[in-house]
């Protein structure tokens, strides 16, 4: 399969391809097996955040552990926000670890310039994406504030939303595609991330709302798919409007990170019964939430 056609196929389709984040190795199995399971298409990812914070190693132990697990017509392997400045705001050598992704494998990566002034991130945007494409591989980028991985206190979700705090601009979208050239594109629309601090990691999201309205708007804008971060935990017939709306990937962490956790604490050194648990959050979120049961008949 190649990436940038499958996710454009998806959209063609009114479908939206889910891409899960792995912050520990052994859900790396029980995720590739739900999706094929399922006969869903999903990506298999992992953030520079889930190595540096959690315990994905590196984004070369993670494609290492899905060689061992990926099924062919169902599965791909994306590389997660690498930030040119982290949720620390510390600068990141962005184009060393993205030439190490397309090295080991990955099958579409992301940069993550939405720390930065509209010019600045178009910049590095555009670098990335001129060697990405290069080596043959999609790039997804991110404007606006998708809050939620920074330290400190992060504003009451209802304040967020009502006051459209860090929401993509409609100029600002047809600008950033037109000059940037990434594939696709992630947007601010009342999406929030889960948090990454050790003390805060473990806390429910909010019931995240979207402004579907807004996401149409952004992929006229566009005119590229549309990407929605922190996926776990948003209303579902705000997910379903948004999918028709523009969204054709959706990435999903904290709801399959924490089924992983909470299971260990449940059994302790038991990864199997993790594993088993992370199985079935994966296929009843795809089945049951984004309705991509048989997905991968209908791309082919």
């Amino acid at each position: 399969m190649k990436t940038k056609e499958v996710v454009l196929k998806a959209r063609e389709l009114g479908k939206c391809i889910p891409a899960f984040n792995c912050p520990h190795i052994p859900m790396v199995k029980p995720i590739c097996e739900a999706i094929r399971d399922e006969n869903s298409v999903a990506m298999i990812q992992v953030a520079r955040v889930e190595w540096e914070k959690m315990s994905a190693e590196s984004l070369e132990r993670i494609a290492e552990e899905y060689d061992k697990y990926k099924v062919e017509g169902h599965t791909l392997l994306h590389l997660d926000h690498i930030p040119a400045v982290d949720e620390d705001f510390k600068k990141v050598d962005y184009m060393d670890l993205l030439n190490r992704a397309f090295k080991v494998g990955f099958q579409s990566v992301m940069i993550d310039g939405s720390r930065l002034s509209l010019e600045d991130n178009i910049a590095v945007t555009g670098e990335a994406a001129a060697a990405a494409h290069a080596a043959g591989v999609p790039i997804e980028a991110e404007l606006g504030a998708v809050m939620g991985h920074e330290a400190g206190e992060m504003p009451p979700y209802e304040e967020i939303f009502a006051k459209k705090m860090g929401f993509t601009k409609l100029d600002e979208a047809q600008k950033f595609a037109a000059e940037a050239k990434c594939d696709w594109l992630s947007v601010a629309c009342g999406n929030i991330h889960g948090r990454v601090a050790e003390a805060v990691r473990n806390q429910k999201k909010p019931e995240a709302k979207l402004d579907t309205a807004h996401i149409a708007d952004l992929y006229k804008a566009a005119g590229i798919p549309l990407v929605l971060h922190g996926g776990s935990g948003i209303n579902h017939e705000c997910v379903l409007e948004a999918i028709r709306s523009g969204i054709a990937k959706i990435n999903v962490g904290t709801e399959v990170r924490q089924c992983y956790e909470f299971a260990l604490e449940e059994k302790p050194g038991d990864i199997a019964y993790a594993q088993e648990k992370v199985y079935l959050k994966t296929r009843d979120y795809i089945k049951n939430y984004l309705y991509n049961t048989d997905l991968a008949d209908v791309i082919k």
